[in-house]
């Protein structure tokens, strides 16, 4: 079940992980694919307050949540920020 809560930080977890991948094997020196990924991860933690949650703590409150990004996604995105 604690998989299943976590799922929308993927949202968020993802993209960045792509980002990253991409940019270090393209040539791009660590800091700075590491920051273009932080932007991805930020960015796909913003769009999540288009989703209505189906899984994890929102799901009760659903089309109510719609406007406000995921706070696993968001806090994924500051953590890798901050980093």
């Amino acid at each position: 079940k604690a998989a299943l809560d976590d799922k929308t930080m993927l949202d968020a977890a993802v993209p960045f992980a792509q980002a990253l991948a991409g940019a270090v094997a393209a040539g791009v020196p660590m800091a700075d694919a590491w920051r273009t990924a932080a932007e991805t991860a930020r960015a796909a933690a913003g769009a999540t307050a288009a989703l209505v949650p189906k899984i994890g703590r929102a799901r009760p409150h659903a089309e109510k949540s719609v406007g406000t990004p995921d706070p696993g996604a968001v806090s994924f995105a500051l953590i890798v920020g901050a980093v």
